[in-house]
């Protein structure tokens, strides 16, 4: 039983004493410091190194920037370090671009890359870009000229970064819609597509005189047109279209005219028939009218007679006129 209680106790402290190297060689990082001492970084074991890991900072993510900083001969401190990664920001990132702007002789201090870094840009890139100039292209801009030729252009831009206008300067979308409108203008602006042609680098000079770098985080060097094609004739498919609407005017108007004379020509058709009834019906009331005066005694036989005569007297001249009418037509 004694046996079985010290082979118990025994193997309790052999995993207390592993848990607790554990936990010291955790908190106290010994290969780093040392690598840190043999570097020329000084650090305190327990103030530095165990106080990162007490305020939640990785040792290693501050003190390899720290050892590369100081053999570039940039010299930087702890703390500072420190707050920027607690920040949020990215701390190689910043040494890096600390040691490329100190061998190009450009100056950036560590608060302003700190703050480029927690805008949310690249600071190593945009110390790249400042010592290399990129090239960004547009897309295919297009506009017209004034003869109605359109002319599709592509633009090459050559960018510096500016570093003192990096927090809170546009970016590279910005200057790719300003060399946009430019190209737009200028296109626009010429009397002949042929101009543009002509001369393609007319649009470069009027446009990198306008200034575009304006409030962007880039230094425009230079503006190249890579590309000038002629597009569509506008201003013909303008004039066609324009002409087809004003024949689809014309045909409805001559439709609305064509409806109007119909309907007229059957109203008065409907106003003739009309009158022709009229005149039928009056027709119908005359022998009852006759029959009447008989009756009444207001019309006598003699009368009668007389009426029948001048009647056939009508009829004869009517068949005399229309018989000469058949016998001229005939001859």
């Amino acid at each position: 039983m004694i046996e079985e209680l010290l082979n118990a106790s025994s193997l309790l402290v052999i995993v207390l004493v592993a848990l607790f190297a554990v936990v010291f060689f955790y908190m106290i990082p010994l290969r780093l410091w040392i690598t840190a001492i043999f570097s020329g970084v000084k650090l305190k074991l327990f103030r530095d190194l165990v106080g990162m890991r007490l305020r939640r900072v990785p040792p290693a993510q501050i003190v390899n920037p720290l050892i590369t900083a100081h053999k570039a001969g940039i010299y930087v401190e702890t703390p500072q370090l420190e707050a920027h990664y607690l920040a949020g920001g990215h701390v190689q990132q910043v040494v890096s671009a600390l040691i490329s702007a100190d061998k190009a002789n450009i100056d950036l201090s560590f608060e302003r890359a700190a703050a480029i870094d927690l805008a949310g840009r690249d600071v190593f890139e945009a110390v790249q870009v400042s010592v290399n100039p990129k090239v960004i292209e547009t897309p295919p801009v297009t506009a017209m000229a004034k003869d109605g030729i359109q002319v599709r252009a592509i633009a090459r831009v050559t960018v510096r970064a500016n570093i003192e206008r990096l927090v809170g300067g546009a970016g590279e979308e910005t200057i790719l819609a300003r060399v946009g409108e430019g190209i737009v203008t200028t296109i626009g602006s010429s009397e002949t597509h042929n101009k543009v042609l002509e001369n393609p680098d007319s649009i470069s000079k009027v446009v990198l005189a306008k200034g575009l770098d304006s409030g962007t985080a880039f230094e425009i060097l230079s503006i190249d047109i890579a590309d000038v094609d002629v597009g569509d004739n506008i201003g013909a498919k303008l004039q066609t279209d324009q002409a087809d609407a004003d024949l689809k005017v014309a045909q409805a108007k001559a439709e609305e005219r064509r409806a109007a004379a119909v309907a007229h020509e059957q109203e008065m058709r409907a106003a003739v028939q009309e009158q022709r009834a009229n005149v039928v019906a009056a027709e119908a009331e005359v022998p009852k009218a006759i029959a009447d005066a008989f009756r009444n005694g207001k019309l006598g036989v003699m009368d009668y007679y007389n009426l029948r005569n001048i009647q056939a007297d009508t009829q004869m001249r009517e068949s005399i006129g229309g018989g000469d009418d058949d016998g001229g037509d005939r001859s």
